[in-house]
Protein backbone atom coordinates (compact mmCIF):
# COMPACT_ATOMS: atom_id res chain seq x y z
CA UNK A 1 0.00 0.00 0.00
CA UNK A 2 1.46 3.57 -1.02
CA UNK A 3 1.39 6.25 1.57
CA UNK A 4 -1.43 8.99 0.84
CA UNK A 5 1.26 11.86 2.20
CA UNK A 6 3.02 13.22 -1.16
CA UNK A 7 6.19 13.73 0.31
CA UNK A 8 5.85 9.73 1.61
CA UNK A 9 4.49 8.97 -1.70
CA UNK A 10 7.18 10.35 -3.99
CA UNK A 11 9.95 9.11 -1.32
CA UNK A 12 8.45 5.61 -1.89
CA UNK A 13 7.86 5.49 -5.75
CA UNK A 14 11.35 6.68 -6.30
CA UNK A 15 12.86 3.91 -3.58
CA UNK A 16 10.94 1.24 -5.53
CA UNK A 17 12.23 2.50 -9.27
CA UNK A 18 15.71 3.28 -8.11
CA UNK A 19 15.68 -0.20 -6.11
CA UNK A 20 13.54 -2.50 -8.56
CA UNK A 21 14.61 -0.73 -11.62
CA UNK A 22 11.17 -1.00 -12.91
CA UNK A 23 8.91 1.13 -14.96
CA UNK A 24 6.27 3.69 -13.22
CA UNK A 25 4.01 1.79 -15.54
CA UNK A 26 4.83 -1.45 -13.84
CA UNK A 27 4.97 -0.18 -10.20
CA UNK A 28 1.21 1.47 -10.75
CA UNK A 29 0.38 -2.05 -12.32
CA UNK A 30 1.67 -3.90 -8.63
CA UNK A 31 -0.20 -1.31 -6.83
CA UNK A 32 -3.45 -1.32 -8.34
CA UNK A 33 -3.36 2.77 -9.03
CA UNK A 34 -3.82 4.90 -12.08
CA UNK A 35 -0.53 5.90 -14.06
CA UNK A 36 -2.20 9.36 -14.53
CA UNK A 37 -3.99 9.91 -11.37
CA UNK A 38 -0.39 9.14 -9.82
CA UNK A 39 1.59 11.85 -11.89
CA UNK A 40 -1.27 14.53 -11.34
CA UNK A 41 -1.19 13.99 -7.32
CA UNK A 42 2.48 14.71 -7.39
CA UNK A 43 2.44 17.09 -9.81
CA UNK A 44 0.14 19.11 -7.31
CA UNK A 45 2.67 18.73 -4.86
CA UNK A 46 5.46 20.28 -7.31
CA UNK A 47 6.91 17.00 -8.34
CA UNK A 48 7.88 16.03 -12.34
CA UNK A 49 7.86 12.70 -13.33
CA UNK A 50 11.29 12.61 -15.70
CA UNK A 51 11.27 9.65 -17.14
CA UNK A 52 14.74 10.08 -19.09
CA UNK A 53 15.64 9.43 -15.27
CA UNK A 54 12.83 7.47 -13.86
CA UNK A 55 12.24 9.15 -11.14
CA UNK A 56 10.19 12.11 -9.68
CA UNK A 57 11.77 15.26 -8.94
Amino acid sequence: MLPKDPFMLVSAINMKLRDSGDTLDGICNVEGVDKLDLIEQLKNAGFEYMPEINQFR
